[in-house]
């Protein structure tokens, strides 16, 4: 079975209902009046800011909790860390102009091995054969926005998240906005992609609401371009590339802060290891949590995604 990467951005629609993980935190870069922390949300929504929260890239996800500041590794037997992403899903893993790999994985997993303080390479790999790869030791731990699961913990174990999907609204540039909550959009048309978690969590959470449903994400945006829907929700990377994008012809924006109910929308994305390397696992943890402390992370979220998914 081919294990699940970040699914809406890879273009698979999943209606799987995932076990929960835990919320993540957020820096906030910009003051934003009426921010509320996703820890303090009702379990059910997990919704992270009001209407009137900024929609560029003043928020920043962080996964790493100040007080549970992990303990540095021991290193010693530790030389090189031989990653391994996938071959073309861009912006996280991509080949360069000079046929190099490039992206935020990549830079991430160079920042790793920098904390870390030994050498790195990076190699691209189909993203089917990665698991086995790391079986057959071809290579030490692989950064390709997997996502963890039941199922994929039956191949590898994970570093914490470095990241999370986010469900998001999108409103029209144009239209009034109050909060995004079941009673706010009581009776809007919402377009969803058919079959999708995010169909599932309005038709569960959002019973007042009118939900459109649309074959892909390309209907469902175009319907919301064309002022057929109020609001489109959907996966909050993919939705921050197209409102980055010349197709979105600057219709639209987001409405409300993002969703992460780890239920619905995926437990996290981890750094895959071979089972049972717990050293490589713990350093991994380790260099994140600094890459994190010191800023670094945020500098390259910022860099990759100027309208921030969350």
């Amino acid at each position: 079975m081919i294990p699940l990467r970040m699914a809406a951005l890879a273009g698979r629609n999943t209606a799987a209902v995932w076990h929960s993980f835990g919320r993540p935190m957020f820096i906030v870069i910009l003051a934003c009046a009426g921010l509320g922390a996703v820890a303090d949300a009702p379990p059910a929504l997990a919704q992270v800011a009001a209407a009137d929260r900024p929609s560029g890239p003043a928020v920043v996800p962080g996964f790493w909790d100040p007080r549970r500041r992990p303990e540095r590794p021991d290193l010693a037997r530790l030389t090189a860390v031989r990653f391994m992403t996938e071959v073309d899903y861009p912006p996280f893993n991509f080949a360069g102009p000079d046929g190099n790999p490039v992206g935020f994985n990549v830079d991430l997993a160079r920042m790793i091995c920098e904390e870390l303080k030994v050498n790195c390479t990076v190699q691209m790999r189909r993203f089917d054969t990665l698991f086995d790869a790391l079986d057959a030791n071809r290579g030490d731990a692989a950064i390709a926005s997997i996502a963890v699961s039941e199922q994929t913990r039956r191949r590898a174990d994970f570093s914490d998240p470095y990241y999370r999907p986010s469900a998001r609204f999108v409103g029209r540039r144009d239209a009034a906005i109050d909060a995004v909550t079941p009673e706010g959009i009581e009776s809007k048309k919402v377009a969803v992609v058919a079959g999708s978690a995010h169909e599932q969590y309005l038709r569960t959470l959002f019973t007042e609401a009118e939900v459109r449903s649309f074959v892909d994400s390309d209907a469902s945006r175009e319907a919301l371009r064309r002022g057929e829907v109020d609001f489109l929700f959907g996966d909050g990377f993919g939705l921050s590339f197209w409102l980055n994008g010349a197709s979105s012809g600057g219709c639209c924006v987001f409405a409300g802060g993002p969703f992460v109910e780890s239920r619905y929308f995926g437990e996290g994305i981890g750094v895959a290891v071979k089972r049972g390397n717990d050293t490589l696992r713990l350093a991994i943890n380790w260099a994140l949590f600094r890459i994190w402390e010191t800023g670094r992370f945020t500098d390259l979220w910022l860099r990759y995604f100027p309208i921030s998914p969350f």
